[in-house]
């Protein structure tokens, strides 16, 4: 029977999580972790071959070579986004090698990776400890995972490795050029994919590392993202990842009126608000609103002749154009989502390919997220509290993964530009079905009817006043948008069953989400 305590955000949550001891939410800043970070295995080059040539046939016989066995961890990363072609074989693999209740510990997933329900019904997997994008989100909802999801930011799950609360036994690292001794890199190749940063953890702590790549290079290759001093040994496929499918699903414009009056309403608040001055800096996530947001931002930068000294990505050809054409000095670059972003990180020494640790890892002599003046966001729910979700519905599904948009909540201005509604269901609630991000960190809610800025930022509020935009209190847009939706919506029905648990990102338990009732 799952026992249950109140965390500092009145959440009922987990005291254990897969048979380990979990800690609720302290609130934000509260937590304070002693100790040392985990250790890394010790090796000696007596083990590894003189030549640095640590090629194995096949990505089987490098699995058995690395020992795997019943339940293990394994892990991989989502660079490849929907155009991963290594996961899946990764279990296939384990499958034939007649392994068992292994836990996968990716940094994404995506539909590419629905195949793995086979996986998961047979008993390869026990269970994901990642952000679940789309059928395997939806196969959790339904209770058929038989151990716990845990989802994580991306600064999270690195802290959650560097912490010693997740250790690694095998990392699997796809990688679009390499040389044969492990040095690999994301940025060269037929299969590019830009950054290799949320491997780089991996690859530090995991006890053993294989490096699979379609593009093998003498030594060394550079430039180097994965330091093959850290890699135990390199596999040759035919094809690791489908580059066109980096591009999928949010990182494509908007097209939509109501979105793109919400994204030039962005724009006009981040003007009217100071925020956009000389020297400036700003994150735009890699949503179809978020994308248009940067684009009205750009003209305005334009049009007063003011310089970011650096943008924060996900890049996009949009930061990519603003980089080349003189309005930022840099890119700080965590995830490449297109091909643009691809041949600038390559080709321009100004835009920086970066990675969870310097970004977004909260257990750290600060990062970078709280340096930045403005992150616009997206959300599936907010609540008259400014409280937020990101991983479900309202109808309680779990679809989504978290990202890096826990981290980015840090930033000076936090800004959610939402739709008031989504197929005639209200986006601001009463009371979000599943609690990602706390309300005193999130500043602004930007929709098609009103702008709501959260009554903790007077600075703000005074500011805007006389600015001409429509503010209107959270109450006041949430009345409205009942009123045209006929109400609020009806709140979805869950089973006693957990199904997966939110971390937060000091690793403390901010939420669960449970199995979804059946109609």
């Amino acid at each position: 029977m799952a026992e249950y305590t109140t965390n500092a955000a009145g959440r009922e949550v987990l005291t254990e999580i897969n048979g380990e001891a979990a800690v609720p939410y302290k609130g934000v800043g509260k937590h304070r972790p002693e100790g040392n970070k985990a250790p890394r295995p010790i090796r000696t080059n007596a083990d590894y071959p003189d030549s640095g040539d640590k090629r194995l046939p096949d990505l089987k016989t490098a699995l058995k070579e690395a020992g795997l066995r019943d339940g293990m961890t394994i892990s991989t990363h989502h660079h490849f986004r929907n155009g991963d072609l290594v996961a899946n074989q990764i279990f296939d693999a384990a499958a034939e090698l007649g392994v068992k209740d292994l836990r996968w510990f990716p940094s994404a997933s995506f539909p590419c990776h629905a195949p793995l329900i086979e996986h998961l019904d047979s008993g390869v997997i026990h269970h994901i400890e990642g952000s679940m994008n789309g059928p395997l989100g939806d196969y959790a909802s339904q209770g058929k995972m038989r151990g716990l999801g845990v989802l994580r930011s991306h600064g999270g799950r690195y802290q959650a490795i560097q912490d010693g609360e997740v250790h690694i036994d095998i990392a699997v690292i796809a990688a679009p050029t390499s040389d044969p001794f492990g040095n690999c890199n994301g940025v060269n190749g037929p299969s590019v994919c830009g950054g290799l940063g949320f491997a780089l953890a991996d690859s530090e702590y995991a006890e053993k590392v294989i490096v699979v790549t379609d593009n093998l290079v003498p030594f060394p290759c550079v430039p180097w993202q994965i330091q093959g001093n850290n890699v135990d040994y390199v596999v040759e496929m035919d094809k690791i990842g489908e580059p066109a499918k980096i591009v999928s699903g949010t990182t494509n414009i908007t097209k939509s009126p109501d979105r793109l009056l919400i994204a030039e309403l962005t724009a006009e608040f981040v003007r009217a608000a100071g925020i956009l001055k000389e020297g400036f800096s700003f994150q735009a996530g890699a949503g179809g609103t978020a994308l248009a947001f940067a684009i009205f931002l750009k003209e305005m930068m334009k049009e007063s002749s003011i310089r970011a000294r650096f943008v924060r990505g996900g890049s996009t050809r949009y930061l990519v154009e603003m980089l080349e054409e003189g309005l930022t000095d840099y890119i700080l670059d965590g995830q490449t989502f297109d091909l643009d972003g691809v041949r600038s990180m390559r080709d321009n020494p100004r835009h920086i390919h970066t990675n969870p640790f310097v970004s977004y890892n909260y257990h750290n002599k600060g990062n970078i997220a709280s340096m930045i003046d403005a992150v616009v966001l997206g959300a599936t729910e907010v609540d008259v509290n400014f409280n937020a979700n990101v991983v479900t519905h309202s109808d309680g599904r779990l679809l989504h993964g978290i990202g890096g948009w826990q981290n980015c909540l840090f930033s000076k201005c936090t800004i959610l530009p939402i739709p008031s509604f989504r197929d005639r269901i209200p986006v601001i609630v009463d009371e979000v079905t599943t609690l990602c991000g706390p309300g005193e960190l999130i500043d602004v809610i930007v929709t098609e009817r009103g702008i709501a800025i959260n009554p903790l930022r007077q600075d703000l509020i005074d500011a805007t006043k006389g600015s001409g935009l429509p503010i209107k209190t959270i109450h006041e847009l949430k009345a409205e948008v009942d009123r045209i939706c006929g109400g609020p919506p009806a709140k979805p029905r869950f089973e006693d069953t957990p199904i997966a648990a939110i971390k937060w990102v000091d690793g403390t338990v901010i939420d669960v989400v449970k199995q979804l009732a059946t109609p």
